[in-house]
């Protein structure tokens, strides 16, 4: 079995320098090079040439393993080992300036689906912030020397966060999901990142998350530090964080939030 604090230490100095490519290239000025699924789902030239450093990286030091990419797709490996990568989550916070953006990379054992993986390590690294959250699978969630543990929420409520996907026709159910949490909540933020929102879980800076349509790679690394720092991630198929719903909380939270939106 591969040790995970290994695999951690590896995404950690790819994650920075990642990053630092990232932050220079926004500096440098953002072209668009393509859309996704929805005009307003957008790739930049910088998505593109991160995940090819990180792809050189991992393939530099780890040739047998698999990868799982947000813009160049998924290749098996011959070992456990897949590495599930997000270049530059937050791509339109990116494009626009905002500075909540982040690199997101994660180690996975067994079969690349999330139904199925194990996360082994997982980093979500902030480049204007310079936050690198890490965890490796046993040993704790860390924000540099500070290990992280879940939020309980205080009776002015849960401050929640959450996403809407780019095609407007799920945007009514979205508006409704949230409606229905609502009486849990003290508060609402919808800041861009699927990452960073799994990672601030994990900090305590918010106390529970959900969104409906995440990727493989929104999740990886994020569902990771959750756990690690003592929440829960579920959500669906599966029962597992997936493209129909990703849910993360401390245990009791968890509970009322997947109560709420599957009542």
């Amino acid at each position: 079995m591969v040790d995970a604090s290994d695999l951690l230490l590896l995404a950690e100095q790819i994650a920075r320098e990642a990053g630092e490519l990232a932050r220079r290239r926004r500096d440098e000025g953002v072209r668009i090079a393509a859309t996704k699924s929805a005009l307003a789902d957008i790739v930049t030239e910088a998505d593109r040439e991160v995940e090819t450093l990180i792809r050189a990286r991992l393939a530099a030091a780890r040739p047998g393993d698999g990868f799982l990419g947000e813009e160049s797709g998924a290749e098996r490996g011959s070992t456990e080992i897949t590495w599930v990568v997000d270049p530059i989550d937050g791509t339109v916070n990116y494009a626009y300036g905002i500075p909540h953006y982040a690199v997101s990379i994660a180690a996975v054992a067994g079969d690349p689906d999330p139904e199925l993986w194990s996360a082994q390590a997982g980093v979500v690294f902030a480049p204007v912030t310079g936050d690198l959250f890490r965890a490796a699978r046993g040993s704790g969630a860390w924000l540099g020397a500070d290990r992280l543990a879940v939020s309980r929420p205080t009776d002015a409520g849960a401050l929640l966060a959450t996403g809407f996907g780019y095609d407007p026709a799920t945007h009514a159910g979205d508006l409704e999901r949230v409606r229905t949490v609502m009486p849990l909540a003290r508060d609402l933020r919808r800041a861009g990142a699927a990452s960073l929102d799994l990672a601030y879980v994990a900090a305590g800076r918010l106390d529970g998350y959900f969104e409906r349509g995440l990727a493989p790679w929104d999740h990886a690394a994020g569902a990771l530090l959750v756990e690690e720092a003592g929440g829960v991630v579920g959500g669906a198929p599966g029962g597992r964080p997936g493209r129909q719903m990703t849910i993360a909380a401390g245990p009791d939270l968890y509970a009322a939030l997947d109560a709420a939106i599957y009542r």
